[in-house]
């Protein structure tokens, strides 16, 4: 058999396949698949998780990155919030929003490892920053208040040696 002839009886098979299906459907005939299965599932909204200090994390970058000067500190809570407002007070917002951005430019990427438990409602993180050439790390301590994850304290950033700069070519 040549190999367009293959071809041809593989062409006629899968027609006559889609055929068969086409024609079964038009007379009542059920198939089972997955999406009848699923549609069976009840759609009810599912409780959303806890949220976790990571998350107060992120929201607190994406705040610095998009200069949102109210979204930044509300991520903060004690005696950082009280720094951060006093902050904004002596500089203006637009002006600390312009800081947030320009701090935040550089930052090529974040790390951020699993908290460590320190009582029920306390964690701290340890957060590493990728920049161009080098690398930072800062420990953060979080709080847990009305459910809600708030960064309380935050330590020195220390340098990280690097074994391979940020984008170093792969050879």
């Amino acid at each position: 058999m040549t190999s367009e002839r293959k071809k041809a009886v593989a062409t006629g098979i899968v027609l006559l396949g889609a055929f068969g299906i086409v024609l079964g459907q038009k007379n009542g005939w059920r198939f089972s698949t997955v999406s009848d299965q699923i549609s069976q599932i009840s759609l009810k909204p599912q409780p959303k998780a806890d949220p976790t200090p990571q998350d107060a994390i992120y929201a607190m970058l994406d705040a610095a990155r998009a200069g949102d000067a109210k979204a930044y500190v509300a991520n903060y809570s004690g005696q950082m919030s009280t720094a951060l407002q006093q902050s904004i007070a002596e500089t203006t917002e637009p002006k600390f929003a312009q800081y947030l951005k320009d701090s935040n430019a550089a930052i090529k990427g974040v790390a951020i490892s699993e908290p460590q438990v320190l009582t029920d409602t306390q964690v701290k993180v340890r957060v590493e920053y990728v920049y161009a050439d080098r690398n930072e790390a800062q420990t953060m301590y979080l709080e847990k208040q009305s459910g809600v994850w708030k960064i309380t304290r935050v330590d020195s950033t220390e340098r990280v040696k690097t074994l391979v700069p940020y984008g170093t070519p792969v050879q």
